[in-house]
């Protein structure tokens, strides 16, 4: 669009033809605005990301405006494509949970529980598992989800500016950290849930830590809802905001705190309980509409009903202390003892011991099942666990080897991206951000 220095100024026709001419002297900047949005000289294509600060990793959004409204959204992923899936197939089924962990980053450990569900299920051997194990595993998974979720309404809220939430979703998620630190030898991509249980048990130290813990990552939470959900601002963006009926949700396959924000108490551990999930005295926090408002508040209640959860299980793991947190198989439980030390996670001396100056017989076992690894009868299977996102899912294959024929996953962030144009299409630029924010996707699980 060009601007013509003097209307009474010829010009060539067939420069003309080419450009769309306003007359800028004299006249009503009102009827000269209303007679380009009739000609749509304002309708754009703004690209978002692959990298961007707004964009929840490197995923690539463009928008089709119509000056500020969203007219078309079309998602772009692929970029943090790693192979995941293809290269657990030319690694031992102990070695794949390396791998699955490293997917949602944010949530690691809920890839790793799911994984080792699915391979326990293939080996027949569910039931043998130890309570113990089980009751870790539940642990584990309920402080990534509220490290998850503070990360989500944290993150969020930077992207509209208000830095101070993201620093404290950090500080939850900080607190948390060092328990898995203190718990696993690592901040994330643990790898310590393994096929027949987990990788060590936890002390009395432990288990007192993560008691001492647990009323700061309450705070902490207290502090960021009491920023938010009564904050004037706050609810301007997000109440009426990126809503979307659970019809549309149902036919996008979309799970998680999305749906259970619609008024759909649909979660896994209730509906298809796991992990002993059964035992736990817990609600399924729903809203009255799936808009960003209600996503927040029910992430909110989710994170409250997950420290009550925290606390039953530390009850029960001080009433089986010393019981055992691995399969008795020996042919599939882990042969190594871990131990927590100065320098962090490593063998115990005593195992290291036996190993190489006490039992031949107690080496070749380590060698063989750390090197080959077990092997899984032919098969296949599908389990799913409701991770932070919504449904997780794996599919894994056996053809009866040390490794799998075929592994796939369904990740619930990939699922519902699907469902950014619903509701961002027809609102304003500014309010898609917030509909990716409540939407939530790390792109290392979408991408795999």
């Amino acid at each position: 669009m060009t601007q013509m220095p003097n209307a009474t100024k010829p010009i060539d026709a067939k420069v003309a033809d080419q450009y769309t001419e306003f007359e800028a002297v004299g006249g009503d900047w009102a009827d000269i605005a209303r007679q380009a949005e009739e000609l749509g000289e304002e309708h754009i294509v703004v690209n978002l990301g692959p990298v961007h600060p707004a964009t929840h990793g490197v995923l690539r959004v463009q928008f089709e405006l119509d000056g500020e409204t969203v007219k078309e959204v079309r998602a772009a992923t692929g970029f943090l494509h790693t192979g995941i899936e293809k290269n657990m197939e030319y690694r031992t089924w102990t070695q794949g949970v390396a791998y699955v962990t490293r997917m949602d980053y944010v949530a690691p450990i809920f890839q790793e529980v799911g994984y080792c569900l699915a391979v326990e299920k293939l080996l027949g051997i569910t039931d043998q598992i130890p309570q113990r194990a089980s009751a870790i595993r539940v642990l584990l998974m309920e402080l990534g989800r509220i490290n998850s979720h503070a990360i989500a309404i944290g993150s969020g809220g930077n992207e509209l500016g208000a830095t101070s939430m993201m620093t404290l979703g950090f500080r939850a998620r900080e607190e948390i950290l060092k328990i898995y630190e203190s718990i696993t030898g690592l901040r994330m991509n643990h790898e310590f849930i393994r096929p027949g249980g987990v990788l060590e048990d936890l002390s009395a130290e432990q288990i007192q830590e993560i008691r001492d813990r647990l009323p700061l990552i309450r705070l902490t939470l207290q502090e960021m809802e009491d920023m938010t959900m009564a904050n004037p601002m706050f609810k301007l963006r997000h109440i009426d905001v990126a809503d979307q009926p659970l019809s549309s949700m149902m036919a996008l396959s979309m799970t998680g705190p999305g749906v259970r924000a619609a008024g759909l108490p649909w979660d896994l551990r209730k509906t298809q309980p796991y992990c002993g999930y059964e035992k736990y005295e817990f609600d399924i926090p729903v809203g009255e509409k799936a808009d960003a408002y209600n996503r927040v508040k029910v992430r909110f209640a989710e994170c409250y009903e997950s420290i009550r959860i925290a606390y039953q299980v530390l009850n029960e793991l001080e009433a089986t202390m010393g019981q055992p947190y691995k399969v008795a198989d020996e042919k599939i439980a882990w042969p190594a003892d871990m131990e927590i030390s100065a320098d962090g996670q490593g063998q115990s001396h005593e195992h290291v011991k036996h190993i190489m100056t006490e039992s031949m017989e107690g080496l070749i076992h380590h060698f063989k099942l750390v090197t080959e690894g077990f092997r899984v009868p032919p098969g296949q299977v599908f389990q799913m666990i409701e991770h932070p996102k919504g449904i997780w899912g794996v599919h894994l294959i056996s053809d009866g080897g040390t490794r799998p024929y075929r592994a796939h996953v369904r990740d619930a962030g990939f699922n519902n991206l699907q469902s950014l144009g619903v509701m961002a299409e027809g609102g304003m630029l500014a309010d898609s951000i917030v509909a990716l924010a409540m939407i939530d996707p790390v792109m290392g699980g979408v991408d795999r």
